[in-house]
């Protein structure tokens, strides 16, 4: 890999050639300087870097300069290179301000001017950020290579794994001469897909997704046997969780299946959620989450299925598929809800071979001038619409219901209704699919008047309800006839405690009927399916755990 680039950007001449100066002296044999004089100038500078492959490690910018200010440069950087260091270049008169974009940008310092001498105002602020740099797990995989079919769920499965726990990989093709070279060099056949190589020159076969996470540097195994906190699921709520139990100083572990974010992390665009007025993709919101989870000290343990929750006395046992366990204190459950099945003939053997769950944004390419189809009527299917868009040559949204004003944000149906690609057909629903190695074909019906028409499809991403998933709790907690778990006064509705309760006291607003294990977010009974409330939930269910550690 190439020199990391150190980026400075400040408009003055004079301090940006001294900043670059002092940088040079210190870290010119390690890193590559680039300085730029304004935001645009240092934003064309990292289109360039990107192109190119190169690694950026620091942003420093300075925060007062004419058109864009350094935290409008850096939020736009972020998105360039999310794991960039970032620091602001203020004046003592702006330090409140450079307070602020700590939270506003995560922006991990701010730099007075003047720093003299270097030795002690500058170098030791970069040194940090550039250790921070080298320690995350991205910096090691830069190029790990996935070799797969485009048509193979298990290649889908794998692309999907990589992106949403933001793992920079590239993707190639068995049908492509270059996919075809790296199959060869790794004495392997397009039955093995998906390949992996690493920048090693290890390679994986058709690897779980445990095997892959952890090649690729990701945390698979607790360093631990015992903490304060047990967090199940990594979603906002669990995420949340993870972020205020570990700041407030509990031993915190989230534990998650898949990749953090859950099903607001495969959203493209969340333009609601408080404090992001021009939005913020799910991807972004979760990784942002998960770094400052770990700043605080959380342990994230990925590709990780809980199967089993066990209550030996006060202890509370969390158990997995392949046959291990943590214990703790206290347990969260913030696992969420996941897609239903679309229950049509066909659709099972075609799911990721054309029919996808959630928005899978890996598509994005191929809809490339196909017509989509997008299922269902709540903000997801919305932003997925209008994410699609962009690429494909016209999206159809297929809705139950007579219109999506019971189900959808009115911003986002004022989107939708605005772009020329999108069409809504209300009062439809997919009752076929067609297609033998991927999907061809839809049945659609009309629910008023139950004709069927059938149309041409490549693409079909569904999003129709939400099933929690929490039959490995049934016996441990209790759960309504839908699988949610209710909590606080939901389990005193005959005004009697939950069977088997011990303590002297009612279940707390999150506690489940199991002392000690609380519920946050959409697997709750009743909770609010939105981003924000999830988050709350998360920082409420860690309040109710340092009560319940409190009278232990």
């Amino acid at each position: 890999m190439s020199r990391p680039v150190l980026l400075t950007v400040d408009d003055d001449p004079q301090v940006s050639r001294a900043v670059a100066r002092d940088l040079r002296r210190r870290f010119g044999e390690e890193c590559r300087i680039v300085r730029a004089s304004s935001g645009a100038e240092a934003l064309e500078a990292l289109r360039e870097l990107k192109l190119r492959g190169e690694p950026v490690a620091v942003l420093l910018a300075d925060y007062r300069m004419p058109q864009m200010d350094g935290i409008e440069f850096l939020e736009q950087a972020m998105d360039l290179f999310p794991r960039a260091r970032r620091a602001l270049l203020t004046a003592y008169a702006d330090t409140d301000a450079a307070i602020a974009a700590i939270n506003l940008v995560d922006v991990d310092a701010y730099l007075l001017k003047p720093w003299d001498p270097p030795e002690e105002k500058l170098y030791p602020v970069v040194d940090t950020m550039l250790d921070s740099w080298k320690a995350s797990p991205a910096a090691a995989v830069e190029d790990v290579k996935l070799v797969g079919h485009r048509w193979s769920p298990a290649s889908f499965r794998a692309r999907d794994l990589l992106a949403r726990n933001a793992v920079p990989y590239r993707w190639y093709s068995v049908e492509d001469p270059e996919g075809q070279r790296l199959l060869e060099a790794a004495e392997a056949t397009a039955d093995d897909v998906p390949v992996v190589v690493t920048p090693s020159g290890q390679v994986l076969r058709a690897p779980a997704d445990a095997e892959l996470a952890a090649v690729v540097g990701l945390t698979v195994d607790a360093r631990e046997e015992f903490y304060d906190l047990v967090v199940v699921g990594g979603g906002p709520a669990g995420l949340g969780a993870a972020v205020y139990g570990a700041s407030e100083g509990l031993r915190t572990v989230l534990v998650e299946r898949e990749a953090t974010g859950g099903q607001a992390g495969q959203s493209s665009r969340i333009e609601n959620y408080l404090g992001f007025p021009d939005g913020v993709s799910g991807g972004q919101l979760a990784d942002r989450a998960r770094r400052q989870a770990g700043k605080f000290g959380a342990e994230l343990l990925l590709t990780r299925d809980v199967v089993g929750l066990e209550a030996h006395g006060p202890k509370r046992v969390v158990r997995f598929a392949d046959g291990g366990s943590i214990a703790a204190h206290a347990v969260v459950l913030a696992t969420g809800v996941s897609y239903r099945s679309l229950g049509v003939d066909g659709a099972d053997g075609l799911t990721g071979r054309g029919v996808f769950y959630g928005s899978a944004l890996t598509e994005a390419a191929s809809c490339k001038g196909r017509d989509v189809y997008v299922v269902g009527g709540a903000n997801s299917a919305g932003q997925a619409a209008m994410f699609f868009a962009r690429h494909a040559r016209s999206v159809t949204i297929l809705v139950r219901g007579p219109s999506l004003e019971a189900s959808m944000s009115h911003y986002l149906i004022a989107q939708i209704e605005q772009t020329p690609a999108i069409s809504v057909r209300t009062c439809t629903t997919v009752v076929g699919t067609s297609g033998s190695d991927h999907l061809e074909g839809l049945t659609l019906q009309d629910e008023k008047t139950g004709a069927q028409e059938s149309v041409p499809a490549s693409h079909l991403f569904v999003f129709i309800g939400g099933a929690p998933r929490t039959a490995w709790l049934d016996g441990v907690v209790a759960r309504d006839d839908r699988g949610f778990i209710p909590t606080g006064p939901e389990l005193m509705a005959d005004g009697e405690r939950p069977k088997g309760w011990a303590l002297d006291r009612d279940p707390w607003l999150l506690e489940s009927s199991l002392p000690g294990v609380f519920v946050a977010g959409d697997v709750r009974a009743d909770s609010v399916k939105r981003v924000a409330s999830a988050v709350g939930e998360g920082a409420l269910a860690v309040t109710l755990v340092h009560r319940y550690l409190g009278e232990r």
